[in-house]
């Protein structure tokens, strides 16, 4: 057995696993969604996708570095000038080390043609947040049934009631809801879809305790619209807290002119709205 056939041939299989799991990262949705509808592909769910990923890595850079060592000579050949003298910046390096050094500045300043595969692949994770759905808030699935019936609004006697009439098996309240979901084959999005049955104790705005995912990219006037707000109450009372708003900009944006987080503004209006003062339309 030649090990330096062996090692080429490692690097060359392990490459071609690093460029599947590329693509089906690149393709898969944002953890919040691939974690909370259970992604899956070949049966897959993206943590492993990522595992697979990482170690194929390992073993291409091992073996490459391998390889680089058992093809050490060849490689200085390619960096000697035709008087066979050692030259680093040969024509052919300075092209490869340009080509490199172009991709990485255009990448980090997000100019065209460098832009459009982030940009596809920002269009890739929105569309699989519309199809799969977000969570109420990050990292939902982590949490313990009775902490997410809390801070989702829900009375959670009536939950454990919805939950028990589906044949939803768990332990106790304590469980969280990826550990329920998956000791029934199902997904915390599926499991929530259930609770839902249940009778919400909402808050006095309807609002969530814990802005959804995603709320930063809504304009002032669809989150109103969203949970049933005023407007004009609305806006009346953001700019009486000091904030300078309008309805056409998304929170995030009304966030950076004012100096706060997108966080921020949602919870001031969700304060606002569980006094008189903010009333739906």
């Amino acid at each position: 057995m030649k090990l330096r056939k062996m090692t080429s041939l490692t690097a060359l299989t392990s490459f071609v696993f690093m460029l599947v799991t590329s693509i089906i990262l690149y393709i898969a949705p944002q953890g919040r969604v691939a974690y909370w509808a259970d992604w899956r592909l070949l049966g897959l769910d993206k943590t492993q996708w990522g595992d697979i990923h990482i170690n194929m890595g390992i073993l291409f850079l091992v073996s490459i570095g391998l390889h680089i060592y058992y093809n050490w000579k060849a490689i200085l050949a390619y960096l000697k000038d035709k008087a066979r003298r050692l030259k680093i910046w040969t024509p052919e390096f300075n092209v490869a080390f340009g080509l490199t050094a172009v991709v990485l500045a255009g990448t980090l300043a997000t100019v065209p043609p460098f832009s459009w595969p982030l940009v596809f692949n920002a269009h890739l994770k929105d569309a699989a947040a519309v199809q799969y759905g977000e969570p109420p808030y990050g990292h939902a699935e982590l949490s313990r049934l009775d902490q997410f019936a809390r801070k989702t609004g829900l009375s959670l006697p009536e939950v454990l009631v919805a939950l028990n009439d589906a044949g939803i098996r768990f332990d106790r309240d304590q469980d969280s809801l990826q550990a329920i979901a998956r000791q029934n084959g199902r997904s915390p999005q599926a499991i929530y879809h259930i609770m839902q049955g249940a009778q919400a104790s909402a808050l006095p705005s309807g609002m969530p305790a814990e802005a959804p995912p995603g709320t930063g990219k809504k304009t002032l006037a669809e989150l109103c619209l969203a949970y049933g707000l005023s407007e004009a109450d609305v806006v009346r009372s953001l700019q009486g807290s000091g904030f300078q708003v309008s309805p056409e900009l998304t929170l995030k944006e009304i966030g950076a002119k004012n100096g706060v987080s997108p966080i921020d503004i949602y919870d001031t209006i969700r304060q606002a709205t569980a006094t008189p003062g903010v009333k739906t339309p």
